[in-house]
């Protein structure tokens, strides 16, 4: 193993006093694992609160920001957060107008999440949640009852954020977060493993001419092990899957995600791949994101994520956001 790291047991502490030290606009609770707005909450604001295991950053702790997160809560690599942290993170966001749960659909993060929420009822402050679960590939996998949540959190964060900017109530922001997830679809390839830092040994094993269709973002099994193929060929895989399960049309706000080892070239090359596809179906990408925003540590490959617009939801994406790992128009 070949990492940038002091100690494997410290790698989530040491990683975030370096993102305490690089933004000084966020606040950073290193002991508690807690990162929310410097700015503290807003009054009559609802409060956006995320998290999961580390290892997919950006995602979370890199959406704290204006018009996205307002706090997030990093477990350790690929573990769920504890209920104190969500708990801690809520308390420092709320405004008096109540708090939104953005949860991905894990086992432990669902189950820790509701454990905070109804501590939270406790003391009077008003908790939604939202399970985001857009991942086509597979059902009940290694660490979840149901569909995995994956790249759709990112706009969901993001749109849902956005109305929270604009003063919406809770109710509000919780049905659009929803309507995001229902209209988001997901699937995702891994080119090779990823390896933690405290296992020191790659997750699964991939021969070199080897591929597995459908991974998900800690490494779990796919759909099936393929062979190595070309990028439209494995684009096609991907999105036959995503189009069977939600047909494609309209106008589409489409991610091409790297796992975190993927070079950038390779993901544009991807994104014209996804762009010639959707072009035959008579699909518009009106909107479009390609890099790294939800990863699985050094892992090569890609997600394609792809959610069905409204002229409202793409005026909400198009707000301003300002995080560290995404910010335009302010």
């Amino acid at each position: 193993m070949k990492k940038l790291i002091n100690a494997p047991e410290n790698v989530v502490t040491d990683a975030l006093t370096g993102l305490a030290a690089a933004h000084p606009d966020l606040a950073v609770d290193v002991a508690g694992k807690v990162v929310a707005r410097a700015s503290g909450p807003t009054p009559g604001k609802v409060g956006l609160v995320s998290g999961g295991g580390s290892g997919h950053e950006p995602l979370h702790v890199g959406f704290v920001g204006y018009g996205m997160l307002d706090a997030a809560c990093p477990g350790e690599i690929f573990t769920s957060p504890v209920p104190d942290q969500m708990v801690r993170a809520a308390r420092a966001v709320h405004g008096g107008a109540g708090v939104l749960y953005v949860v991905k659909n894990y086992t432990g993060d669902v189950l820790n999440f509701q454990l905070a929420a109804e501590l939270l009822e406790d003391e009077d402050i008003e908790v939604a949640t939202v399970v985001v679960d857009d991942d086509v590939a597979v059902e009940d996998s290694t660490y979840t009852a149901g569909r995995r949540g994956t790249g759709a959190t990112v706009f969901v964060e993001k749109i849902a954020g956005a109305l929270a900017e604009e003063w919406a109530p809770l109710a509000a922001v919780a049905a659009v977060a929803r309507e995001i997830n229902e209209r988001s679809r997901s699937f995702g390839i891994a080119l090779t493993p990823c390896v933690t830092p405290v296992t020191g040994r790659p997750g699964f094993e991939l021969g070199p001419q080897e591929v597995e269709l459908g991974i998900g973002i800690h490494g779990e099994p796919g759909r099936r092990r393929g062979p190595l193929a070309s990028a439209g060929e494995l684009v096609q895989i991907a999105l036959d899957a995503i189009h069977q399960d939600m047909p494609l049309s309209g106008d589409l706000l489409v991610m091409v995600n790297g796992m975190g080892g993927t070079p950038l070239i390779e993901l544009y090359l991807v994104y014209a791949e996804v762009k010639r596809y959707l072009d035959k179906l008579g699909a518009r990408i009106t909107r479009n994101l390609v890099g790294n925003y939800i990863t699985s540590l050094e892992m090569q490959g890609c997600s394609i994520t792809v959610c069905r617009l409204t002229d409202d939801l793409a005026r909400l994406w198009d707000a301003p956001v300002q995080t560290p790992a995404l910010r335009w128009g302010r």
